[in-house]
């Protein structure tokens, strides 16, 4: 399924599995006319409001090796899982979901370039304006 691009992916954190916070990060997060592909869960219809196509696969006690289309879905949240489990094990993952997410998302989508990694973050963080602490620790 992979046209020879690099992957990338973004991961925001939703409220909750329900067709209404499924419609809303479909339209704040996904071009109108993509395709979604779901393992079935009811919610993921949603996105249709958003004017995005949805392709629905039935995982029904599937193996991954039997669902190729979900091959980089899995390996994406494989490694997600573990990076959260050995950097994050003691913090509040409520409260600081989207900056852990975010953390991810910027390392993975850099991952063929990891040597101009810390230039581009300090590039990045020169960048950001300043915030207040309060801000910052997310209260």
């Amino acid at each position: 399924m992979n046209d020879g691009r690099p992957l990338r992916t973004q991961l925001t954190p939703v409220p909750g599995f329900s067709l209404k916070a499924i419609e809303q990060w479909a339209r704040s997060c996904l071009a109108p006319g993509c395709t979604v592909l779901c393992d079935g869960l009811t919610c993921f219809a949603a996105v249709t409001a958003a004017g995005c196509l949805h392709q629905r696969t039935v995982i029904a006690g599937r193996k991954p090796r039997d669902l190729p289309e979900f091959q980089w879905v899995n390996t994406v949240l494989g490694n997600l899982k573990t990076s959260l489990a050995g950097s994050y094990p003691a913090f509040n993952f409520r409260k600081y979901a989207a900056r852990y997410l975010g953390a991810f998302a910027y390392r993975f989508n850099r991952r063929f370039d990891l040597r101009t990694l810390p230039a581009r973050l300090l590039v990045a963080v020169a960048r950001c304006p300043p915030h207040p602490l309060r801000v910052i620790r997310g209260g």
